[in-house]
């Protein structure tokens, strides 16, 4: 992956809703709680960070209102060095989710209160593209965004033309959400047009299940449901160069997280990591996502992609909140010598 003059500094820019997200503190259930912590979220937004603290250029593109939450979100963005300059502004709510904590022997819960948002209430025309994607190489995008309003798919739908049009590359994450497809829409009939656009895109099996009836055998190893599933998805998206998944595998009493890619026509695993402890799952896939696009924004051989994304999807579910802090020693000292509880000092 390359820019378009020739260079090498390629540039993203992710386009999503940016989130408020309050979760119930000391591990209480949501019945329990005398305290939310707050943190700043969004799928794409989650992926601008960590690219970013790895060392690549991003911008974030958005609608929020004009207010102090939303004020305060984006100077933490900028904190990250995420570009906040192309976010557009209208709306009167930033979106919301809660959480709880799972613990091993239950799930942890969502909440979403994102209707009628600044993002969910986006149109189209609200963000003029051949502005906000100049200097752009990589343009990216979640089935999220697409998943909150009528009007945000369409929007979603603009923002791809443009970015086809401005012969960008695409990359996409399937991220479906079944609780936010309120607007009458099956996901099966809006996000086959729009995820047949995308050269790079991260996925599962659930959601390729959900958006295009993709079956894969169930008494397979999950390295061959991916082959399954590759053979048939690339099908439907004609672009395709490269997808990913991650995985989690429990074994005994032991939470496994691994991965697949396939490039090229061929396919690359990573063994993954053993997790001993879990301290906040969401953003997991962001994280993955991220390290996938970093792989491939460097150029890095398809097995060094895979490889460094599982790493930062691992590396995610010790850190408290949405965002993947680390940086790049961090990823590949994990790569390097697997998880350690050692202090550094």
């Amino acid at each position: 992956m390359q820019k378009r003059d020739g260079s090498t500094a390629v540039r993203l820019a992710a386009f999503g809703e940016f989130l408020l997200r309050l979760h119930s503190n000391s591990g209480k259930r949501f019945v329990q709680a005398d305290g939310y912590i707050p943190y700043y979220a969004g799928a794409e937004a989650n992926v601008c960070v960590l690219l970013s603290r790895l060392g690549m250029s991003t911008e974030y593109i958005t609608r929020i209102p004009d207010n102090d939450l939303a004020a305060t979100g984006l100077q933490q963005l900028k904190s990250q060095g995420v570009g906040t300059a192309r976010i557009a502004y209208g709306g009167d709510r930033l979106g919301l989710y809660f959480t709880e904590s799972g613990n091993g022997i239950r799930p942890g819960r969502v909440i979403y209160d994102r209707a009628g948002s600044s993002f969910a209430t986006l149109q189209p025309g609200d963000i003029a593209w051949s502005s906000a994607l100049t200097d752009i190489d990589v343009f990216h995008w979640s089935g999220v965004a697409a998943a909150l309003s009528a009007s945000s798919a369409a929007v979603c739908a603009e923002a791809l033309e443009a970015a086809r049009a401005a012969g960008l590359t695409i990359s996409s994450d399937f991220n479906y959400r079944a609780t936010l497809w309120k607007y009458g829409q099956h996901p099966a009939t809006v996000m086959p047009a729009l995820l047949q656009h995308s050269d790079i895109t991260v996925a599962d099996l659930d959601a390729v299940n959900v958006y295009y009836n993709i079956e894969t055998d169930k008494q397979l190893p999950l390295e061959k449901r991916f082959e399954q599933c590759y053979e048939q998805l690339r099908r439907h998206m004609p672009r395709l160069k490269t997808l990913a998944m991650s995985f989690r595998r429990v074994q005994g009493n032991q939470l496994v997280y691994f991965g697949a890619l396939a490039q090229d026509n061929r396919y690359y695993y990573a063994e993954g990591f053993t997790v001993p402890q879990v301290t906040d799952q969401i953003g997991t896939g962001d994280a993955f996502t991220a390290g996938v696009l970093f792989g491939a924004m460097n150029r890095y051989p398809p097995q060094r992609i895979i490889d460094f994304a599982v790493a930062c999807g691992t590396l995610k579910q010790s850190i408290h909140g949405d965002w993947a802090l680390m940086n790049e020693k961090e990823v590949t000292e994990l790569m390097a010598n697997g998880p350690s509880g050692r202090i550094v000092r």
